[in-house]
């Protein structure tokens, strides 16, 4: 089945590029991408799902043709979790079959699951951490602050200038350092390229607006953070998929994770690594209709 693109204007005056593929008629699983990746790469998941599911996936704000705001606290949690909350408002009746999410995606959804539930009927996340592991992590692990030294970098002054130079040599990096790529070959760059050909000042601007970061010099970052259980407990039935050979996102942090998500099904991947939507797409289809029925 054909992926159809369409912009969607949300009430508060963000619009969302979006892609999509089902029948509007069906249930709708929602797919939100990480960093830098943007909505094209669920493709290839949408059209394998598309028979039983109306399955949407946003370019998220700052992303491609979404609306990209200027300045950096338009990034905050709150006002990406009123995006997906207004898209999932606006494209159906009820609460989605499930919020399927990676990475960036997956910060937004663990967040949107614990304080608007209602929204969905499960929740399932690719290789993002729960805030109170990754909080957990970044305050206790030397090892977890050096795998997330990069998102500090991020952050400095010019970031998406430095990343854009020639031909986006400094992004490459985030694949094929983390990892064998096979799939990364010159069809899929250059659809990266022509995403990345928007602006990269939105996706750096996630980094720069959360602390949940390894502490610098002069900026405490996760050091000065604390979550109570109850703000952070999903409740929802969740699945966790997690690739193991994931050197940014080392398994340690699902460890213990049951404690924040009591309805938990984690299902670990030896040889998997971060990039699952690339890597495993038949595997996360089949956990989908299993998980989905």
């Amino acid at each position: 089945m054909p992926i159809e693109t369409f912009a969607l204007d949300l009430p508060h005056g963000i619009t969302l590029s979006c892609r999509a593929a089902g029948d509007a008629a069906l249930p709708r699983l929602v797919f939100l991408h990480g960093f830098p990746e943007g909505a094209f790469v669920w493709d290839e998941l949408m059209e394998k799902l598309a028979d039983r599911f109306r399955c949407i996936a946003p370019n998220l704000r700052g992303y491609e043709k979404s609306s990209s705001p200027a300045e950096v606290e338009a990034y905050r949690a709150k006002h990406l979790m009123a995006d997906i909350a207004a898209l999932v408002a606006a494209t159906g009746e009820g609460p989605l079959a499930a919020l399927v999410a990676h990475d960036w995606g997956g910060a937004v959804a663990w967040n949107l699951a614990v304080q608007q539930p209602q929204l969905m009927q499960r929740l399932v996340i690719l290789n993002s951490p729960h805030p109170g592991t990754f909080l957990r992590e970044l305050q206790q692990s030397e090892a977890q602050r050096q795998s997330s030294a990069y998102m500090n970098e991020l952050c400095e002054p010019g970031m998406e200038e430095h990343l854009a130079a020639n031909d986006f040599a400094r992004l490459w990096p985030f694949f094929t350092d983390h990892g064998g790529q096979p799939w990364l070959d010159e069809a899929l760059k250059q659809r990266y390229r022509e995403l990345w050909s928007h602006g990269l000042r939105g996706p750096i601007n996630y980094y720069r607006a959360s602390p949940m970061r390894p502490p610098r010099p002069g900026d405490p970052g996760a050091m000065a953070l604390q979550f109570p259980d109850e703000f952070i407990t999903v409740r929802l039935p969740t699945l966790v998929i997690w690739g193991l050979d994931d050197r940014a996102l080392p398994p340690g942090l699902i460890d213990g994770l049951e404690r924040y998500v009591p309805r938990l099904e984690l299902l670990r991947l030896p040889t998997a690594g971060h990039w699952l939507v690339h890597e495993q797409p038949d595997f996360i289809a089949e956990q989908l209709l299993r998980v989905c029925q």
